[in-house]
């Protein structure tokens, strides 16, 4: 099985602020889309981005076969929500955005209230496909694209740029904190027995802390010395795919022309082990479609056609 996520960047149905201008765009993009997901072929597959429900029907309608959707209820203010596209019927087990306690609300701006939820909700599911019993929660962490007072994109100076992007990592940081507060839900201390993922768009990189944040206990890391020494650790632990990507496929945008990897898909122990292969994009890389450079102005890419993100994606040993 094929278990991935990807942000479809702007999925809205034409005619609103945000999505394609022209039914021509929309179908455009729909159909670079379905293109990469048929190529992919997942069981599962987290998603980020969606600005309407009847979109992703439409999208789901251009793949092959039997497709089940299921969509967070707690989008951001411009309606974007993640959610799942699954060839097995997902349950429900998580969707929230409110931060656990004693977590406190954070600073978002200069002059708002402090902000007490994270901006899009976490969704968790449950699916079975064969033998195998499956756990993965998505999300969509805030960004370090910056919005200013009155929509801008240009700060007015220097000091405004700081503390925006100061409140910027308040905010990933607090829903990092979050989300492992979900992954410990699934996980109840039972790593090494329970098949449990965490995916999504983190808006940071490996090394990050918001990243690191969501591993768990430290120690273990794919690649370091611990990680072929079991300890107690483990069964709280989350493990971090991207070491098992192909070096020259790790990165799934490129910003201002410097590739980078920020979404993610960590695995527990016991899924870590069935893991067979990891990557970017469609498994077959002389198919790849190069990414465009994106800049702080997402608005330029409207009418763009397909994602300015790749897939991430793990084969998973059924």
């Amino acid at each position: 099985m094929l278990l991935g996520t990807w942000n479809l960047e702007n999925l809205y149905r034409p005619g609103g602020p945000f999505g394609p201008r022209t039914e021509a765009a929309y179908k455009a993009k729909l159909t670079a889309l379905a293109s990469v997901i048929t190529e992919l072929d997942p069981t599962l597959l987290g998603v980020q981005e969606v600005g309407d429900r009847d979109a992703l029907e439409e999208l789901a309608g251009m793949l092959d076969g039997d497709w089940h959707i299921a969509l967070s209820e707690h989008p951001d203010s411009r309606g974007i929500r993640v959610g799942f596209l699954s060839r097995s019927e997902p349950r429900t087990l998580t969707d929230t955005n409110t931060f656990p306690a004693p977590l406190r609300p954070v600073q978002g701006d200069d002059d708002g209230e402090p902000v007490p939820r994270t901006g899009r909700g976490f969704l968790a599911v449950e699916i079975v496909s064969g033998a195998t019993t499956l756990t993965v929660a998505v999300c969509h962490l805030k960004s370090k694209l910056l919005t200013y007072p009155g929509g801008r994109f240009q700060p007015r100076n220097e000091g405004e740029r700081a503390r925006y992007g100061a409140y910027a990592l308040y905010r990933r940081a607090a829903e990092a904190a979050t989300l492992r507060a979900v992954a410990d839900d699934l996980l109840d201390g039972r790593g090494k027995e329970r098949n449990v993922a965490v995916l999504g768009d983190l808006n940071d990189e490996v090394a990050a802390a918001t990243t690191q944040i969501l591993q768990g206990p430290p120690g273990s890391e794919i690649g370091t010395p611990g990680f072929e020494r079991p300890d107690r650790g483990d069964a709280a632990r989350l493990w971090n795919i991207a070491p098992l990507i192909p070096e020259e496929q790790r990165f799934s945008r490129v910003h201002s022309g410097r590739p980078e990897l920020i979404d993610h898909i960590l695995v527990s122990r016991l899924l870590l082990d069935r893991v067979t292969a990891a990557g970017t994009g469609v498994p077959a890389p002389a198919r790849q479609t190069p990414l465009p450079s994106v800049d702080e102005d997402p608005g330029k890419r409207r009418d763009a056609a397909g994602s300015d993100h790749a897939p991430v994606w793990a084969r998973i040993q059924p």
